[in-house]
């Protein structure tokens, strides 16, 4: 199945420069630095969702050891994260919940919806399209497209899907953000050089295959399913004492 695309995504953990403040009476004093790792960004969504779970259940200030506990790390990591991205600890206090996860939740850019299309309905794409979390955090899908005629015309998590032929019009019209690739390995680097001709942002890379484009000014995260079963293999093969 061969795809010739041109489409937009923006929402990434990997390599992102980040150059923020952020003013407001909820988030006084918060600054973030000119540059945080690659390590730390991979860790911001956890913290962000264990935040979030600690604002539902009523809790208005943590510690770093009580942070560090519920998310499996030590208290002296959560402290070096936290402050590189601001101070939002008080000692003899701790962190609030509340403060530091709508600090973290800026950074993240989950301030603001972010428009998804998606190319490709296969099995990757329509789970994309099918995940009822991606709305609720802001990541809405607006468009679906596909080559297959047999595709066209359905309908998947209320998303009408579209021929491929129709990108360039839709992408003109709409105000699209993210772009998900769940296209053949054979097909991702022409889809991806499409997609980058529109001015897009970043790429979230579901196609088997390490995605780089060179001279495009374009963050691209690869995502490959399997290398994680392949971690959760090797711990049951080599099982800690």
């Amino acid at each position: 199945m061969k795809f010739a695309n041109r489409c937009l995504l923006s929402y990434d953990m990997t390599h992102i420069v980040m150059k923020q403040r952020f003013h407001d009476e909820n988030m006084e004093g918060f600054f973030l630095g000119e540059h945080i790792s690659d390590a730390v960004i991979r860790r911001l969504p956890g913290y962000y969702r264990h935040l979030r779970e600690l604002e539902k259940e009523g809790v208005t200030q943590i510690s770093s050891t009580e942070l560090g506990e519920r998310m499996g790390q030590t208290p002296s990591l959560v402290r070096q994260d936290i402050n590189c991205v601001g101070g939002f600890g008080r000692q003899g206090y701790g962190y609030d919940v509340k403060r530091l996860k709508n600090g973290i939740g800026e950074m993240l850019g989950l301030n603001h919806r972010h428009h998804m299309i998606i190319l490709g309905s296969g099995s990757i794409g329509s789970a994309v399209a099918r995940y009822p979390s991606f709305a609720k955090e802001g990541f809405e899908t607006i468009g679906m497209f596909d080559i297959d005629p047999a595709r066209i015309g359905s309908t998947v998590g209320g998303v009408c899907v579209e021929s491929i032929e129709e990108l360039e019009k839709f992408c003109s019209s709409h105000d699209v953000d993210i772009a998900v690739l769940a296209v053949p390995a054979d097909a991702a680097i022409e889809t991806a050089e499409r997609v980058a001709a529109c001015g897009v942002c970043a790429i979230w890379n579901f196609a088997p295959v390490d995605l780089k484009l060179q001279g495009r000014n374009i963050e691209i995260v690869n995502v490959h399913l399997s290398d994680t079963l392949q971690v959760l293999s090797y711990k049951m093969e080599h099982p800690q004492s």
